[in-house]
């Protein structure tokens, strides 16, 4: 009696897109999960609470939030007892893919003008670089060829 909070550390949940739980009393690589449900990625849930303490007038409050987080497993990791697992699908997985990607893209984008000016005067000595080492190869093969 009173043990259960010894079991569930001693389990591993996984969660599906379906709303399905299953609960494992045993480690398990991530591969085996994923040939048994085809099409999904395991993914680690990381749970994270954040308060907020706010005083208007002579009232505080404190606010909390919740910040789920996923951090997708290769399927050569392990999945360990007392972790929560959740199943995602690829086309899940590819979406954030490419938010991620844009998102950079963005960034990139929305540089300041004065780095960018910076990148074409660079670019521009690197092509006056490039030209003189072009006259220099012509010459040396010219003074070359001269020579022999």
């Amino acid at each position: 009696m009173g043990n259960c909070q010894a079991i569930d550390n001693a389990t591993l949940v996984i969660q599906h897109p379906c709303g399905r739980v299953d609960k494992l009393y045993w480690p398990v690589n991530a591969s085996e999960v994923m040939k048994m449900n085809p099409g999904h990625y395991v993914a680690l849930l990381l749970t994270t609470t954040t308060t907020t303490t706010t005083t208007t007038g002579s009232h505080n409050s404190s606010n909390s939030v919740r910040i789920t987080r996923i951090k997708l497993l290769r399927p050569t990791d392990t999945l360990i007892l007392g972790q929560v697992y959740r199943l995602i699908t690829t086309e899940e997985v590819m979406k954030g893919l490419w938010a991620k990607k844009y998102a950079k893209m963005k960034k990139r984008q929305s540089e300041s003008p004065d780095k960018q000016e910076r990148m074409k005067e660079k670019m521009g000595s690197d092509s006056e670089m490039k030209n003189t080492n072009q006259v220099n190869l012509s010459l040396s093969l010219s003074l070359h060829i001269l020579e022999v």
